[in-house]
C-alpha cells in the first residue's frame, strides 16, 4: 500500500493573498488538490456540474475553516462557457497566482464538444488551452505564478494525428485519450518555451504538466469493463489524496520556484516520451490550436 501510494508532498507553503483556480475540483484528485490548498489560501473550484461544486466546496470550508472557496461554472465542452467564466473571474479578481488545469474525460463513447471537437481533444486539451489563453495576462500581472497541467503516463502511446484530429476517419476511445494527453504535454513544453524570456531577472512564470498515477476515481465512469477493473484492484491504486500530489508539489514548492517546462511523477521528475519531445510537433498542434479556437496567440 505504501508503495502504491508513491509521493508525498512535503511543502508547507503558504498562500496568504494569493488566488489558485483548480478546473475539476468538485471530485476526485481535483476535489483533494482544493481541499490541500484551502489550507494555504484561496481557492477557486472551476466546474461543469454547480451542485457537485457546492457541495465539494461546502465540505472543504468546514474542514478547514476558510471561507475562500469558491464554486464557479465551468465547461472546458464549450468554449462560450470558458469565455464566460474568464470573462467574470476577470472582472472579479485582480489576481491570479497559480492555474492546475485539473479536469478531464477518459475513454468517453465517439462524441463532441459543443464547436465540434472530438471530446477528449476538446475538454482535455482545446479547453484548458483557451482558458489559459484568457487568463494569461491575469497571471503575469501576478507574477510569481505557476500553470501546472495534468497529463498522464497514457501520453506515451498517444500521437497527434493532424489529419484526423476529431477521430472521423477512426476512433479508438483508449487512444484518442493518449492522445489528448499527449497533447498536455505538448502544450506544456511550447508554452514554457514561449514564456521563457519575459522577464528579465528570473524565471517568474513557469508551466509544467504531470502524471498523477493511476488513482481510484469517476474518471473511467465511461468504461463498464475499466470500472469494475478499478474495483477489483483497487488495493493496487492511488487514492484521490495520493493522486493529488504532484498537482500540489508542482504548484506549491518552493524548490520548483524556476523550474519549467517539465514533467513529474511522484513529485519527481519523470521520463518523457520522443513524440512529447517533439518541438515540430508541439510549435505545430500550437499554431493549430489557435486556428480551430479562432485565436491569435503570439
Amino acid at each position: 500500500r505504501r508503495y502504491v501510494a508513491g509521493g508525498r508532498c512535503k511543502s508547507t507553503a503558504r498562500l496568504e493573498g494569493k488566488v489558485v483556480i483548480i478546473t475539476g475540483a468538485n471530485t476526485g484528485i481535483g476535489k483533494e488538490t482544493a481541499r490541500d490548498l484551502a489550507h494555504r489560501g484561496k481557492v477557486i473550484i472551476a466546474c461543469r456540474d454547480i451542485a457537485k461544486g457546492e457541495a465539494a466546496a461546502s465540505e472543504i470550508r468546514a474542514e478547514t475553516g476558510n471561507q475562500q472557496v469558491i464554486v464557479k461554472k465551468l465547461d472546458l465542452a464549450d468554449t462560450k462557457s470558458i469565455r464566460e467564466f474568464a470573462e467574470k473571474f476577470l472582472a472579479e479578481e485582480k489576481e491570479l497566482h497559480i492555474l492546475i488545469n485539473n479536469a478531464g474525460v477518459m475513454l468517453c463513447p465517439y462524441s463532441k464538444t459543443a464547436d465540434g471537437f472530438e471530446m477528449h481533444l476538446g475538454v482535455n486539451h482545446l479547453g484548458h488551452f483557451l482558458l489559459t489563453f484568457l487568463l494569461l495576462e491575469r497571471l503575469k500581472q501576478s507574477a510569481p505564478a505557476r500553470i501546472v497541467n495534468v497529463s498522464s503516463l497514457a501520453h506515451h502511446g498517444g500521437r497527434i494525428r493532424f489529419h484526423d484530429l476529431h477521430g472521423e476517419k477512426s476512433y479508438n476511445c483508449g487512444l484518442a485519450y493518449c492522445h489528448s494527453k499527449l497533447a498536455n504535454v505538448l502544450f506544456t513544453r511550447e508554452l514554457a518555451r514561449r514564456l521563457q524570456g519575459k522577464f528579465q531577472r528570473q524565471v517568474e512564470f513557469t508551466a509544467n504538466a504531470l502524471h498523477p498515477g493511476s488513482v481510484y476515481s469517476e474518471l473511467v465512469r465511461h468504461s463498464f469493463v475499466m470500472t469494475w477493473l478499478w474495483k477489483i484492484f483497487s488495493f493496487f491504486l492511488k487514492t484521490p489524496s495520493e493522486g493529488a500530489q504532484t498537482s500540489i508539489y508542482c504548484a506549491v514548492a518552493k524548490e520548483l520556484e524556476s523550474v519549467t517546462g517539465q514533467y513529474f511523477s511522484d513529485c519527481q521528475p519523470a521520463y518523457v516520451s520522443p513524440h512529447g519531445r517533439d518541438d515540430e510537433t508541439a510549435k505545430k498542434l500550437w499554431s493549430v490550436s489557435c486556428e480551430l479556437l479562432g485565436i491569435q496567440w503570439d
